[in-house]
């Protein structure tokens, strides 16, 4: 009847179950079951050899549910316990003759756990009361690669309190310390999804995870990396996280904690830096019933603080740095009747940072603050319609909104054709002092009493110029947010010889952007000799860099915000069939991709559009018919609990930036260069070159990852899961902005003859397409502005992963100890992880530097090995609990270093090298790394329920300082060196009380 029914018979056994029975649940490998937060109870009772029970009742209690939940077993002896929330159950069968037994089994995240159970009389005497816990089903499963974290396991280790720090347990996925992109497994480090109690918080339009929950609140941890069934609206070209937070129970509980990382509790770096940084955690959280056995609540706190001492620049002491947050999050639990279970969840988070950069050049009022609001609502629920049906549901709103601010908000507001008040340039804006020149008498006598008011004073006692003064010359705004509506039906019948799990849901999601970049004053202002600088007006003698939105326009107004919208559909159908020890996947998920931009309405001309300032509209939409996705896989348990698995799957990836990337109205947004003469009045304003809105060419094939996996389980007595897989990946049909004649380049580079022959060419089959918008410009000559530059489909972009994976845990009385050793290869021409300068940042998809202009093109020695590559990955973690109230854990990672190569724009003919590589992507390595992090854990019980409790984390014991990030740029003086490191060996302390 259902999923796995032959895969887990070891279980009745007694010998098993003993060594289960002291154990905390840990990594399972297995299905995935339902997109809301919950997990499915499965399995078969027998009577005695060989008979199945039909008609026992099976009813699970667990402190995490309100109500129980009951289920009757077949005429086949099996039975199904679904939407079950994540937790330790009771399971209760009785057979119609009044025999009993009681089995614990533990519930994970989105993971099936199977209960097979012997009810003959020959077993009630030896065993009355078994633990089943997630190690007694790591083998089961069909073909997903699905692995969930438990709750003890969770606590028991060396992590982070970041949500992003639980990524490094998972099996194949790599270990990274970006704070920004997330790391590669098979795909970008943009293409991930990150949910946070089913909610989707992975950044619209970025695909990265700068959202802000933390880690004391998640219960549960779940990673799909592969093998996707049309269950839970997966279309990840990467992996795809989940994770459960903490709720209420029908018992009261708190705890209090508080962490601290002072700065003497941190290595000096390799280069001999000591941190000066003092870190702080605090938590706090409440949870029980208010109607018991039917309503619960939670209630938790977090701080995290962070305090460095002043600095001194050039213009003297700085303020101090100080981040200061506040986050609270509430959850109700209830179950009105039996059948129906009801969560309401509420998260909201305030961030005030004042002080963050100040360069040594700069006076303390340019300082840099930031602020960050963060909310999430979240409504789910279930709905047992009957013992073979089930209804699900959830709707989420998560707001997510950061501004960038000058800790010095100047008072002037700028306005066209306003004077400069010279006598007050640092109240003006961000006023870069300007320097002497050596012979130019002219120059030097101009900008003399500049310096001499807003220079520093130098080691020689000069006052000298090349300073900063004013205020920071900018405020980002930029606020994201997110609703989305999904729901579910599953429905089990028999046919035959066959079961089937049917499957059917619906997804509806709008990702909106709102940006606005606002100048502080005037914004950044220089000194200039418009004479000698072809871009500026004879007799300019100033220069402002101004957002057109910080502008009052004539009428008195600003400009408003750009916003920009992504709307999704996702419908879906999977069928798991059963038939003898073969279990068959066969389903397909369809998509709808809508992009708003801003700035035009559709119209009957050639482009379909005229301008419109501010207007919302359809940019471009793919439909269903080009998105569909099929997910087929079959599962066969050899000898009814070892499995081999095949899984076709392929993915849409739905993350794109082009809704704001393309939008119109950044051609009538972009930033202004206002210019004044040597006495401060207005002479003129033009638009800086930079980005544009941009129009799409016709009839684009969506991004696609094509998947295949082969793999094999195992379970042996003793306590230990194998599972193997060879797993590959191929990305096609990439999207990027580039110029429109990009095909016609022909032959460049630095030795280009006159016959247009060089180093670098346009390869034949592609030039002969020719223009990607034929006619490009008599569509922009009727919207009456634009840029030449498209969204295209770039000719032949393909990327492509292989891996082979071997995992294993092991389960004993007191210890619990997870392995993997993943060898992969990642290579192609389109590297989304390596077209900026840092590569730890919120690039665009879809309008990243690929492709813009000659160097930058795929056929430009893009192709080879990309950033993500990492050939070896070894992971190791576990648990071991001490006689004396205590416990230990580790966690050991090594992996492969990072390709690079160098960047040189020259060979091209450019002085820019950004992305234009002078040696095939990936032809160098950065050092592999190690490391190793500990924990300990020490309980005392000092009163009846409560417990204090001492924790001590220590993060790379041997303090490997491992160099990545390399500077690729050949004329850099730094060329070949690193420009991030590992983090030093660091200890983190804690002291807290459990009642």
């Amino acid at each position: 009847m259902f999923q796995q029914k032959k895969l887990s018979k070891s279980v009745a056994g007694v010998g098993s179950l003993t060594r289960a029975a002291v154990v905390a649940a840990g990594t399972l490998f297995s299905a995935t079951v339902m997109a809301q937060q919950v997990g499915t109870i499965e399995g078969q009772v027998y009577l005695a050899e060989g008979v199945e029970a039909t008609g026992v009742t099976v009813k699970a209690t667990s402190k995490v549910m309100p109500r129980s939940r009951t289920a009757t077993t077949d005429e086949d002896g099996e039975f199904k316990l679904p939407a079950l929330i994540p937790g330790v159950y009771e399971l209760t069968f009785t057979a119609e003759d009044g025999t009993t037994r009681t089995v614990k089994a533990e519930v994970l995240l989105d993971q099936m756990t199977m209960v097979d159970v012997n009810l003959s009389p020959a077993v009630q005497g030896e065993l009355e009361q078994v633990v089943v816990t997630g190690q007694m089903v790591t083998v089961g499963g069909n073909s997903s690669l699905s692995d969930a974290i438990g709750a003890d396991i969770i606590k028991a280790l060396p992590i982070g309190q970041d949500y992003r720090d639980l990524i490094k347990l998972a099996p194949g996925v790599q270990y990274s310390q970006n704070s920004v992109r997330g790391p590669s497994a098979g795909g970008s480090g943009q293409d991930n999804v990150y949910k946070f109690d089913g909610v989707n918080v992975t950044l619209p339009m970025f695909g990265t995870l700068s959202a802000e929950p933390s880690s004391q609140d998640v219960e549960q941890f779940s990673v799909e990396r592969g093998g996707s069934r049309a269950v839970g609206f997966n279309r990840s070209g990467g992996i795809t996280v989940n994770s459960k937070s903490k709720s209420g129970t029908n018992e009261y509980t708190g705890s209090v904690e508080y962490k601290f990382q002072n700065k003497g509790m941190r290595a000096e770096t390799d280069e001999g830096v000591r941190s000066e940084l003092d870190r702080s955690w605090m938590t706090a959280n409440v949870g029980g019933p208010i109607i018991e056995d039917q309503l619960f609540f939670y209630g938790s706190y977090y701080g995290p603080r962070a305090e460095q001492e002043s600095k001194e620049t050039a213009y003297g002491a700085t303020k101090d740095y100080l981040s200061e947050r506040d986050e609270y999050y509430g959850k109700l639990t209830w179950a009105p009747i039996d059948e129906v279970l009801l969560n309401l969840g509420y998260r909201t988070s305030e961030r005030v940072a004042e002080g963050a950069s100040v360069a040594f050049t700069e006076a303390d009022s340019v300082s840099v603050g930031e602020e960050s609001g963060q909310d999430i609502l979240t409504i789910d629920g279930s709905w047992l319609i009957n013992d073979d049906t089930t209804f699900t549901f959830q709707y989420s709103d998560y707001a997510l909104e950061t501004a960038g601010t000058p800790d010095n908000q100047l008072g002037v507001q700028p306005a066209y054709g306003q004077s400069l008040d010279l006598d007050n340039l640092d109240q003006m804006g961000y006023f870069q002092v300007p320097d002497l020149k050596d012979g130019d008498a002219a120059w030097n006598g101009f900008v003399q009493p500049y310096i001499d008011k807003y220079g520093y004073v130098n080691d020689s006692g000069e006052r000298v110029g090349s300073g900063a003064v004013g205020g920071y010359f900018q405020t980002n705004l930029q606020n994201f947010y997110r609703k989305s509506l999904e729901m579910a039906l599953d429905h089990t019948l028999e046919w035959g010889s066959t079961t089937h799990e049917l499957h059917i849901g619906y997804q509806w999601s709008e990702g909106r952007e709102e940006l606005a970049r606002l100048s502080n004053g005037w914004g950044s202002i220089s000194a200039i000799d418009g004479a000698a600088d072809e871009d500026a007006p004879d007799n300019a003698h100033f220069v402002a860099f101004t957002e057109q939105m910080s502008l009052l326009q004539a009428d008195g107004t600003k400009v408003p915000p750009i916003n920009s919208y992504t709307e999704t559909q996702n419908f879906e159908f999977n069928d798991s069939i059963s038939w003898g020890d073969f279990i068959f996947d066969v389903g397909f998920l369809i998509s709808q991709d809508t992009l708003y931009g801003q700035g035009l309405r559709e119209a009957d001309t050639l482009s379909g559009y005229v301008e419109a300032p501010g207007n919302k509209y359809e940019m471009y939409k793919v439909d269903w018919k080009d998105m569909i996705q099929p997910r087929l896989g079959v599962s066969w348990a050899y000898n009814g609990q070892d499995t081999v698995f095949v899984n076709f799957a392929q993915y849409n990836p739905a993350a794109s930036s082009l809704a704001r990337a393309a939008s119109w109205d950044r051609n009538t947004q972009a930033t202004l260069e206002v210019f004044w003469d040597e006495n401060g009045n207005f002479i003129s304003s033009s638009p800086k070159e930079g980005s544009s809105g941009k129009l799409f060419a016709d009839d684009l094939d969506p991004r696609r990852v094509d998947e295949l996996t082969v793999g094999t389980t195992k379970d042996f007595d003793n306590g230990i899961s194998l599972r193997s897989h060879i797993r590959y990946r191929e990305g096609s049909h990439f999207w990027e902005d580039t110029w429109n004649g990009s095909r016609t380049y022909g032959c460049y580079g630095i030795d280009a003859n006159e016959d247009g022959e060089g180093d670098y060419c346009v390869p034949g089959d592609i030039a002969e397409k020719g223009l990607y918008i034929p006619d490009l410009d008599e569509k922009l000559d009727q919207i009456g502005s634009g840029s030449s530059y498209v969204i295209a489909e770039l000719d032949d972009a393909y990327t492509k992963y292989l891996e082979f994976s071997l995992e294993a845990s092991w389960t004993g009385e007191r210890t619990y100890l997870n392995a993997s050793y993943t060898r992969s290869r990642y290579t192609g021409n389109f590297d989304q992880d390596n077209t900026t300068y840092t590569n730890d940042a919120n690039s665009f998809i879809g309008s990243s530097l690929i492709a813009d202009g000659k160097g930058r093109q795929i056929w430009d020695m893009k192709e080879g090995t990309l950033a993500g590559d990492k050939p070896h990955l070894l992971k190791v973690f576990g648990q071991y609990t001490l006689d004396w109230n205590a416990n230990v854990g580790a966690y050991l990672v090594y992996q492969s270093g990072q390709p690079w190569e160098t960047w040189d724009g020259s060979i091209y003919g450019y002085s820019s090298s950004t992305n234009r590589y002078a040696e095939k992507a990936g032809s160098r390595r950065s050092d592999a790394h190690w490391q190793l992090d500990l924990s300990y854990s020490q309980n005392w019980n000092v009163h009846q329920d409560y417990n204090l409790k001492f924790r001590a984390d220590l993060f790379n014991l041997f303090d490997n300082q491992t160099g990545y990030n390399i500077n690729p740029y050949k004329d850099d003086a730094e060329y070949g060196e690193p420009r991030s490191y590992y983090e030093p060996r660091r200890i983190q302390l804690s002291v807290g009380m459990d009642f």
